[in-house]
């Protein structure tokens, strides 16, 4: 199958000797909606310019269904970008911020107005096609940008943090929008954005970048069940570490000695004895009592240290007593009406399943 996009040992260094990308390589499938993750100067924004042909690499090539598009000019290529910041044209109306493009293609202006009529269609801009982008929400305005990128029928459409400038409620709709408007329209999306929650909703995969390199790529579920370096585990939502010694296997269960205490971990993952490891544990999998859990294998003592309420949840943060270490909970509110359960100075146990836990070797 040809790729969409394709990135060969591409490097990227500046002229101050900063590299900020090196040394990726990765393919995105067609109709895929494929999304670059990481931290400010991790470098995901220079490899979408990249793509764009804003930025030329030092090193390695870029190609496009196949074809490489290494030193082809931004103009020439089939691609589209929307940027955070809408770039659009304050004096126009919303019409002709999307028939801009096509007008500079001398395209006639019976299919301008088709096409323009069906991506207004498409992004929920029907009958405001006469406003001024300042008369615009911005909301409005970050769909103009996306009709405009899209009424051109690009082979793949980059979006650069689009949704950054939006309110919180505003972003999350829009999130669902952006995945609803691309399984219609088919077109390749590479998603550039540093929120993790935003990745895992809207994406077929991500490539988690830190520091110029590709940490991961894999699907949402990928990502945040098996983190595959502690940065990983560690950016993508909320995670409890436990190092240890793996010391063997028992029962297809591997044993982890930590200070103090031992757990067990159900992973596939070959590692040698007296290797050392790290145990991965989301917040949500642990469950909290104060009596010892005797059905799970992994329940170690603790006492609460701060309590949290969310809303969704309540978070609590229990200091282990064999070994000092504190193992954040999260507990979901299902009644509104319940009294809390726990308070603070409690003496507690914290349990867990072998199978809710993911190995990363140090």
């Amino acid at each position: 199958m040809e790729h969409s996009v394709e990135l060969r040992n591409v490097t990227k260094v500046f002229d101050d000797d900063t590299v900020a990308v090196d040394n990726v390589s990765f393919a995105i499938k067609p109709g895929e909606f494929f999304s670059l993750l990481g931290p400010s100067g991790c470098g995901k924004t220079t490899l979408l310019r990249m793509i764009a042909g804003f930025e030329k690499p030092s090193s390695g090539t870029v190609l496009l269904n196949g074809k490489d598009i290494t030193d082809t000019p931004p103009y020439k290529r089939d691609v589209n970008m929307v940027f955070q910041s809408y770039a659009l044209f304050p004096h126009m109306t919303v019409y002709n911020n999307i028939a801009y493009g096509l007008k500079m293609k001398h395209v006639p202006k019976p299919k301008i107005v088709e096409a323009v009529n069906d991506v207004l269609q498409k992004v929920k801009l029907t009958g405001l096609e006469k406003r001024r982008i300042t008369q615009l929400s911005g909301g409005q305005q970050q769909r103009v940008a996306l009709a405009r990128a899209l009424v051109n029928h690009p082979a793949v459409l980059l979006l650069d943090e689009p949704l950054g400038a939006l309110d919180q409620k505003l972003r999350e709709q829009m999130q669902i929008e952006l995945v609803n408007l691309q399984e219609q329209v088919k077109i390749t999306f590479v998603f550039v954005t540093h929120d993790q929650r935003e990745s895992l909703t809207i994406s077929d995969r991500i490539a988690v970048m830190n520091n110029g390199n590709v940490e991961q790529l894999g699907s949402p579920k990928e990502i945040y069940e098996f983190p595959a370096t502690r940065f990983v585990a560690d950016f993508i939502g909320t995670s409890n570490f436990l190092t240890g010694i793996y010391r063997g296997e028992e029962n297809g269960l591997k044993r982890i000695v930590i200070p103090g205490a031992e757990v067990w971990v159900e992973s596939p993952q070959e590692i040698e004895t007296g290797e050392h490891v790290t145990v991965v544990i989301r917040p949500e999998k642990l469950s909290i009592s104060k009596e010892p859990n005797d059905i799970e294998l992994n329940s170690l003592q603790g006492v609460i240290e701060e309590i949290i309420y969310v809303g969704t949840d309540t978070r609590y943060f229990v200091r282990i007593l064999a070994n000092d270490m504190v193992l954040q909970v999260f507990a979901q509110n299902v009644l509104h009406t319940a009294k809390q359960r726990f308070t603070w100075f409690d003496q507690v146990y914290v349990s867990w399943d072998p199978g809710s836990t993911s190995l990363i070797k140090e």
